[in-house]
């Protein structure tokens, strides 16, 4: 095999009929399967405002097409999206398709037609989308990556990251993480947490431990963008905003979100290019 062909029409129709073998009413595979185009959508506009090649741009799109392929084994088996409470969805992106062999679902051989091919046997497109999958929601990237990986394990990493502020914003905590409704109102961050924000830079899996903690945390994504047009879409999207008017019952907790709304602000300022 000299090449391996993305082909955007096959990878839509391999994808829906690999979801089609999980229950879509189940409102947490439906919430999976929406993030997912959305995910490959935002790869794709951020890939095209880094002036990618349309080979490169397709490989970014099929990429967040592909990275959250075990999340629905992880919902099926588990019932949850956590994965210290379940498996790392990443690493179980990528036994199900290097492992398992399932990749070879999403791409064809040859097809004159179709603009994108992974010359060379495909041996780098299929490390970068080894690499990307299994670092797309890893604390850090992995040392010893080559330039061009991290450029696409940093597109994914982006758009992951966009697209869970629209999560968070629209899914209750109670649905996503099982805690009680009435709790939330009155949990406070955590001090371990709060330093990371006020450090800005994301927060630890580990230091997580209450409602008002995994909130704080989804807004400390913002230290992690790397390119421009995420903070242009960022700023679009308007849910970071929403993130951090957390509503709460208690008074130290709404000094804590006072204080991230001033971080965040501040953070954000200091990038030019969301301005004007």
């Amino acid at each position: 095999m000299d090449r391996l062909v993305i082909n955007r029409k096959k990878v839509l129709n391999s994808f829906a009929e690999y979801t089609s073998n999980y229950n879509i009413s189940d409102s947490k595979i439906k919430l999976k399967a929406e993030h997912t185009y959305r995910v490959a959508g935002l790869c794709d506009r951020i890939a095209r405002s880094l002036e990618l090649s349309a080979c490169d741009t397709d490989l970014a799109w099929l990429i967040g097409i592909l990275h959250d392929v075990g999340r629905f084994e992880q919902i099926k088996r588990f019932g949850t999206f956590s994965d210290a409470d379940s498996i790392d969805h990443a690493h179980y992106a990528v036994n199900i398709l290097f492992d398992n062999g399932k990749l070879a679902d999403y791409l064809e051989d040859d097809n004159p037609g179709v603009r994108c091919y992974i010359e060379n046997g495909g041996m780098e497109g299929l490390s970068i989308i080894k690499k990307a999958i299994w670092n797309h929601s890893a604390y850090r990237i992995e040392d010893g990556l080559d330039e061009r990986t991290i450029l696409f394990c940093n597109i994914i990493r982006d758009a992951d990251k966009l697209d869970i502020f629209k999560v968070v914003n629209d899914t209750p905590l109670e649905d996503m993480y099982n805690v009680n409704t009435e709790d939330i109102p009155k949990t406070e961050i955590s001090d371990e947490v709060m330093q990371a924000l006020r450090e800005k830079h994301a927060v630890l899996r580990s230091l997580k431990k209450t409602p008002a903690d995994y909130m704080a945390a989804y807004i400390a994504l913002v230290f992690e963008l790397v390119f421009p047009e995420s903070f242009i879409i960022a700023k679009e999207q308007g849910y970071l905003d929403n993130l951090m008017d957390f509503k709460t019952d208690n008074q130290n907790t709404k000094l804590q979100f006072q204080e991230i709304r001033e971080i965040v602000g501040e953070y954000i300022h200091t990038f030019p290019h969301v301005h004007g």
